[in-house]
């Protein structure tokens, strides 16, 4: 399928690339797919001596994407440039016709020590990935992990102890249950209890627990 035949001005795709790019690594390259063809690739310059495949193929991400209309989180994917790469695929409507969007990552996504850049998460149907640096908190609540940015709150699939080992070394565990970024501390002060509290500059109060306690102390050094 060209790109001419979905009736879409040839602008429409370059804004989606100008939204995208606030929120991408800009080593990353953003391809979209409509049934067995992709229809549009911005190619960032770490992929830019790689060729797209003309077509879909069945065990890529763009044909689960397209067949389960769900976000595919990052796996290795090498149907699209012929080499491995992580990406991650959702689900979109263009022209009234189901299309994936593929955000394919730069090569140092391989290496699982490095720490997270940015985290994608879930409101409602949508997605949206979120850098960081923006993540004020995490919290895992009712067997699921939630994160807030901005005054909102996003749901990953990622545990808080994994989170904990991939997080940059700004954010810190201070509860079974939280993981914060350091940087959005306002204060930290006692409960009428005694107990340790921390209140975020957002506005948040969150409690530290005995366990975690010592480690606060030693990074923060009060």
């Amino acid at each position: 399928m060209k790109l001419r035949e979905l009736h879409i001005p040839e602008g429409g795709f370059e804004q989606l690339k100008i939204i995208l790019e606030d929120w991408i690594p800009k080593e990353a390259s953003i391809v979209v797919a409509i049934g067995d063809s992709y229809v549009y690739l911005a190619q960032s310059t770490q992929h830019n001596h790689l060729k797209l495949r003309e077509k879909v193929l069945p065990d890529s991400i763009a044909a689960r994407v397209l067949k389960t209309r769900r976000k595919t989180d990052k796996v290795i994917d090498q149907s699209i440039f012929d080499v491995p790469y992580y990406v991650v695929g959702y689900p979109l409507t263009i022209d009234d016709l189901e299309a994936a969007l593929v955000i394919v990552l730069p090569s140092i996504f391989f290496n699982e020590n490095q720490p997270y850049k940015f985290l994608t998460g879930r409101q409602n149907e949508d997605w949206s990935p979120v850098p960081t640096d923006q993540i004020s908190h995490i919290e895992s609540l009712q067997k699921r992990t939630w994160f807030y940015a901005l005054n909102e709150q996003y749901k990953t699939n990622i545990t808080l102890k994994e989170l904990e080992r991939r997080l940059p070394e700004q954010f810190i565990r201070i509860h079974r249950s939280y993981i914060l970024n350091i940087y959005y501390i306002q204060k930290i002060k006692k409960d009428l209890a005694s107990n340790f509290v921390v209140l975020l500059k957002n506005g948040v109060e969150l409690p530290i627990s005995q366990t975690y306690l010592s480690h606060l102390r030693s990074v923060l050094e009060f």
